[in-house]
């Protein structure tokens, strides 16, 4: 089935026709599974893809890694975001999802058969071992993920609000960049960090 014009247009510029069929055929899927299942409260349709795809894409294109290969892990992804999108829109990263609930974590395994570059881990944060260049987070509690740096990682991205961004932003343990305040409103942040005093993107 074709992606339809809205779907397309709402992602805007600077993708390839086959990510946007991939982005649309995991929003198809996210669609069905949330009929059964609670993935998502957005409402379907233009909401949905801002809320989720659009804003995830944001985040991914400003991450500020040095490197072209790097490796993501996604904590508490949910229904994959911001981690697929991000895996779509950089191929050559590597991303791993990170989902507790073993049925959010069936949906992320069907949702990533055709992405090769994505892997699930269906664990607790704090029961993983390996470390990666980045752990990036969306709607999980700042303060825990940021219990995991620099153990799993040196560098963090969050996608919060700017309220808790006021809470953590003084955290002496890591260096800021300046927020990125997402396009479409509700006073939502993109925010990187690293332990690399203020050489934000430096890799492991």
């Amino acid at each position: 089935m074709p992606t339809p014009d809205w779907f397309s247009e709402l992602l805007g510029h600077g993708l390839s026709q086959s990510q946007i069929t991939q982005l649309y055929a995991h929003y198809e899927l996210l669609l069905r599974w949330n009929q059964r299942m609670n993935l998502t409260t957005v409402k379907p349709g233009p909401e949905m893809v801002i809320r989720h795809y659009c804003e995830s894409l944001f985040f991914a294109s400003h991450l500020p890694a040095l490197q072209q290969e790097i490796s993501v892990l996604d904590v508490g992804s949910g229904a994959g975001f911001p981690g697929i999108p991000m895996a779509i829109l950089k191929p050559e990263w590597r991303v791993i999802l990170v989902e507790s609930v073993q049925r959010k974590a069936v949906f992320l395994r069907e949702s990533i058969r055709q992405l090769s570059n994505v892997s699930v881990l269906n664990q607790r944060v704090e029961d993983i071992v390996s470390k990666v260049d980045w752990v990036v987070a969306r709607a999980v509690d700042p303060a825990e993920v940021l219990l995991q740096i620099p153990r799993l990682a040196l560098n963090i991205g969050l996608m919060i609000g700017e309220d808790d961004f006021s809470t953590i932003g003084s955290n002496s343990r890591i260096a800021w960049a300046e927020p990125l305040r997402l396009p479409w409103g509700d006073r939502k942040l993109c925010v990187y960090g690293s332990t690399w005093n203020n050489d934000v993107g430096r890799s492991t």
